[in-house]
């Protein structure tokens, strides 16, 4: 991310069964139907029945699940914008877990398949798209797999590099394609996926990943002998939707820059396209490491390295059992969150962390305000000593507290969570404002959300 710093110095995914999971669901919601006293059902459905008939289209599948909703309204998490929010304590504690987090686990694995089963009794239409997608569904019956081996001999279904594998991809590809990167081979390569080859997996072994890397940074020069910039220096680039990755590290090894120097951006890989989910990946660079650039992203179980900015970005993304790593001993700082009001699609972003590990060298910022708006919230997640605790930095914006930002921690753990010094404008989060921050539902995942090949 262009500008320098100021000189201020588990998983809870519920992978059901993708099939008969709909049958799964019926039966635990017609349970607990019976439960209730028949007569009492018949005349609530017959009043909704009624309501419906007279009814515009926008509102038939809010009134057609309506008894089902409140059955579990107090375990489905209302959106955390365009609502008024309890007010905010200043953040005065955040002592462990223990048994909130079990019963958090409980009551979303609850949500996740009380959620599902509502699903299945309305169009993907009625409820904006929360059936399971058709496009990846169909994508996935598709499936092929491409050999990618640098010492390999070339043929139909194996390749000797990544591009090479990718050239062949057709435009407007609509089968999975998987690219098994050999175990421990190193692609040097600048790879760019474009928008017009999605269902696209990158697939290697997490115990002995294969590499890919390469060395630009943003004043490397390119083709037309300018500056290539920050979007320029990226190791990979992926614009496509539906990206997977498993068991890959992604560098880029130019040499760190000095902090504050122009021109060091250095990142490792870009997610621009939508729908994309990482798991057991190592993300290596220096400034600006990890883009999450657009869209919706999930990222599991992921080591990422680097100084300053290096989760940045207006994703909407979900970090789960992370290791996030300060590989400065100067000012490093975790993320720069560009949710905004003045970009398009950028309001109904933000970066959620769970079950992650902070730790490193240096002095640790958990974040700064790319944006006016910007939008952080770690849940159960250890801080070692290196996080400062003021913990958050409003960088150029002069009234944070006003302005829109949003930074809050809900339950994290580690010397750096001690958050009695954390600035005034930073969020204790209680657990109904934490809600939908963790959770796969964050990132609409129900839709989208496939296990790594």
């Amino acid at each position: 991310m262009d500008g320098h710093l100021p000189s201020m110095h588990g998983s809870i995914q519920i992978n059901l069964p993708r099939t008969p999971y709909k049958y799964i669901c019926i039966a635990m919601i017609e349970a607990r139907k019976k439960k209730k006293k028949k007569l009492q059902l018949q005349q609530q459905q017959q009043l909704v029945t009624n309501k419906v008939m007279t009814m515009d289209r926008p509102n038939v599948a809010v009134a057609a699940v309506g008894l089902l909703v409140a059955a579990v309204a107090a375990t489905l998490p209302a959106p955390s914008w365009g609502q008024q929010q309890p007010a905010n304590k200043l953040i005065t504690s955040t002592s462990g877990s223990g048994k909130g987090l079990s019963k958090w686990v409980a009551m979303n694995q609850e949500e996740y398949v009380e959620k599902k089963a509502l699903h299945t009794m309305a169009t993907a239409e009625e409820l904006g798209g929360k059936k399971l997608d058709a496009n990846l569904t169909a994508a996935e019956e598709a499936k092929v797999t491409w050999v990618i081996d640098p010492k390999g001999t070339p043929g139909d279904t194996t390749f000797t590099s990544i591009t090479a594998a990718l050239e062949k991809v057709p435009e407007g590809n609509k089968k999975r394609v998987i690219l098994d990167l050999k175990p421990g081979a190193e692609f040097r390569e600048k790879i760019f996926l474009n928008l017009s080859k999605p269902f696209i997996t990158f697939k290697s072994d997490p115990k002995n990943p294969a590499v890919i890397a390469w060395s630009d940074t943003a004043a490397t020069r390119g083709k037309d002998g300018k500056p290539v910039g920050t979007v320029g220096s990226t190791t990979v680039a992926i614009e496509s939707d539906y990206f997977v990755a498993h068991g890959v590290v992604f560098k880029n090894d130019a040499p760190m820059a000095k902090p504050g120097a122009e021109g060091g951006q250095a990142v490792a890989l870009r997610l621009f396209g939508t729908k994309a989910a990482i798991y057991n990946c190592t993300i290596d660079g220096g400034q600006d490491t990890l883009y999450d650039h657009k869209g919706l992203h999930y990222i599991k179980d992921c080591l990422i390295m680097g100084s300053v900015d290096f989760i940045f970005g207006f994703g909407r993304s979900y970090y789960e059992g992370c290791t996030i790593v300060s590989v400065t001993k100067e000012v490093s700082v975790l993320t720069a969150q560009q949710r905004s009001k003045t970009i398009e699609g950028a309001l109904e972003s933000g970066f959620s962390f769970k079950n992650c590990s902070i730790k490193g060298q240096g002095q640790i910022y958990l974040g700064r305000a790319w944006g006016e708006s910007s939008r952080v919230v770690y849940s159960y997640t250890d801080m070692s000593k290196e996080v400062v605790p003021v913990g958050w930095d409003g960088w150029d914006i002069a009234k944070p507290e006003s302005s829109g930002i949003y930074y809050g921690e809900f339950k994290c753990t580690g010397p750096g969570s001690d958050a009695k010094k954390r600035v005034g404008w930073a969020l204790d989060l209680t657990e109904e404002q934490a809600k939908p921050f963790i959770g796969t539902h964050y990132i609409y995942g129900d839709s989208w959300l496939i296990p790594p090949e």
